[in-house]
């Protein structure tokens, strides 16, 4: 039985495939057109999914979309007799949703087939049916507590349950206009961060700040119940709507703040603004009031189910500083979190919903790694390196390990090019930059001379997953850099460049089992070091992470990294015979 599944015209544009109840591939499209956060139609993803299982697209017998635009019908048809939206906001909905419809021409369109070659049955299933079972399907769990919980998908924002085997029975739902996403973004955007999927660099500032604002941000969002409801006086997304424009595919939201928001925290930033404490102190605002509105919605979850587990998914699921605080802040013990929680995992959410819900199979598959992705061989990437007219080294895997640590030991940054890539925002140790963690200036140095990024902007630790509770106050397994918590007081001098400005790490545990090659370097630093950490971010320089060979090469071409490791080939800047033109090629790229 082979399914696919799409999410198309949401941001994050993906494809997964689902064969006998396992997933074999799962790709976003923007790691092949090169578009952040690409919200089109994911052909090239779904082409990906078809290769890699070595079918034709008369293959499929069904195919499962992340949207249904009949869903919550009712509902919409509510809102607009009681709010009277405006004509541009009702027209700017009817212009993307039409879009979603003809899925099936698009299918063919976008692979280059006729029409009649497809013989699958499509289903179209809501928005947050497919977080749910993306959260709860993939998960280790039997039984469990569900919140999905992101900006808007389907009229609906944020959705509990309770779920047991294939199935789950709702009981929350909030619908549109209330959203801890759309407030969240809100903020993002009056802070000068205007473009989609930016509300990780809000939380990543917050720790620098004071809560000096919470009392003006619980005035617009305040618990309701079992959930919560926006005070829209502070905006006006129900009047004229989220005007998203789409660039190329990336999709640009508008502001969608009322003026009474600035008679609340002043004037909005522009993004050329020097940042100051004050927007400092309205970041840290944000995060405490949301974490509040999260742990409330849990707590009361916890109340109807009794379980010791949770399953979090949906956008805000992303925000990792909340989900360290759960097994402290609520009594559940087991805290599962998907890679791709946010809504590139509702390709593989829907195709799963249609294999265990719709068609009725028992489950057979859990999540515990994220390397769904394309790969090259090491041959393939020899010949990318001598197409680049650079000199090279290749090296059996212990002597790749130990030259690689010892590059991070010298002070060097060093691109990791290993396997398939990882699905999700998140770069996990086969699309990752690399560095020491003991050095002070390493985050700087990654920062501005790599990344070209703000400073404040923290570095995850990839550690030994048997090692976590020795550095980190909380001792869980974080595969997906899904959670923050607090590094033990004692370490966090011994790793500053992981270490952010509260004492927290955004963590990655690191199994043998999932990654054997990836704990082996991990370990060979440990032995020479006594850290079992490594300093890990994105293999990329404000671009999507690097899908291929001759990606990596140029992105360490135009950047200051010192090194490249393209699976077993080492490409070092330093060593004597460097060509003097990509010396001289990288200075003009500065």
């Amino acid at each position: 039985m082979n399914i696919i599944g799409i999410n198309a015209y949401h941001g994050d544009a993906s494809a997964s495939i689902v064969i006998d109840g396992q997933l074999v591939a799962a790709v976003e499209e923007e790691r092949f057109n090169r578009i952040k956060h690409w919200a089109g139609f994911p052909s090239q993803s779904i082409q990906y999914c078809l290769d890699v299982a070595g079918l034709g697209i008369e293959d499929l017998d069904h195919v499962a979309v992340s949207f249904d635009p009949r869903a919550n019908l009712g509902k919409r048809l509510k809102f607009v007799a009681s709010h009277r939206p405006s004509a541009r906001a009702i027209l700017d909905r009817l212009r993307r949703q039409g879009k979603t419809l003809g899925m099936e021409d698009q299918l063919a369109h976008g692979l280059g087939v006729k029409r009649d070659s497809i013989r699958a049955a499509f289903h179209r299933i809501e928005h947050h049916q497919t977080h749910v079972a993306a959260g709860f399907l993939l998960s280790p769990f039997q039984e469990s507590a569900v919140l999905s919980v992101d900006g808007m998908g389907d009229f609906t924002s944020t959705m509990t349950a309770h779920a047991q085997g294939t199935t789950w029975n709702e009981f929350d739902r909030v619908y549109f206009p209330h959203s801890i996403g759309f407030l969240y973004s809100t903020i993002t955007m009056f802070l000068g961060f205007p473009y989609y999927g930016d509300e990780y660099k809000v939380m990543g500032l917050a720790p620098y700040g004071e809560p000096e604002f919470v009392d003006e941000i619980r005035q617009m969002i305040r618990p309701k119940g079992d959930t919560f409801e926006l005070n829209l006086d502070y905006f006006v997304h129900h009047k004229s709507g989220v005007k998203m424009i789409w660039n190329d595919g990336a999709p640009i939201v508008e502001p969608f703040h009322s003026p009474k928001l600035i008679e609340l925290l002043g004037p909005m930033r522009t993004k050329e603004e020097e940042m100051t404490p004050r927007h400092d102190n309205i970041a840290k605002s944000l995060q405490v009031v949301t974490e509040e509105i999260i742990l409330h919605m849990l707590n009361r979850l916890h109340d109807k189910t009794k379980s010791d587990n949770i399953c979090m998914t949906g956008g805000v699921a992303m925000n990792s500083v909340a989900n360290g605080k759960i097994t402290t802040h609520t009594p559940f013990k087991n805290v599962y979190i998907p890679a791709g929680a946010a809504d590139n995992g509702t390709s593989f959410g829907a195709a799963f919903y249609v294999w265990n819900n719709i068609l009725g199979n028992a489950r057979r598959f859990a999540q515990d790694h994220a390397y769904w992705g394309c790969e090259s061989t090491d041959d393939e990437c020899a010949i990318a390196i001598q197409h680049a007219g650079l000199p090279f080294d290749r090296m059996e895997p212990a002597a790749l390990v130990d030259a690689t640590t010892d590059l991070m030991l010298d002070g060097k940054v060093v691109g990791w090019f290993q396997g398939r890539m990882e699905f999700g925002a998140r770069a996990l140790g086969n699309r990752s930059l690399i560095a020491d963690p003991r050095r002070t200036d390493m985050r700087d140095i990654i920062n501005l001379r790599i990344k070209f990024r703000e400073k404040f902007r923290p570095f995850a630790p990839s550690i030994l997953e048997e090692q976590v509770g020795e550095w980190f106050e909380i001792d869980e397994a974080t595969p997906y850099m899904e959670k923050v918590f607090p590094i033990r007081k004692e370490k966090q001098e011994l790793i500053p460049a992981v270490t952010h400005v509260d004492g927290s790490g955004r963590l990655q545990s690191v199994s043998e089992k999932t990654n054997p090659l990836y704990h082996a370097l991990i370990t060979r630093f440990f032995e020479k070091t006594g850290v079992p950490i490594i300093l890990n971010t994105s293999l990329n320089e404000n671009e999507p992470v690097v899908r291929t060979p001759a990606e990596a090469i140029s992105c360490f071409l135009r950047t200051d990294m010192d090194a490249l490791v393209l699976g077993n080939c080492v490409i070092d800047r330093h060593r004597s015979d460097f060509p003097e033109e990509f010396r001289k090629r990288r200075e003009m790229a500065k």
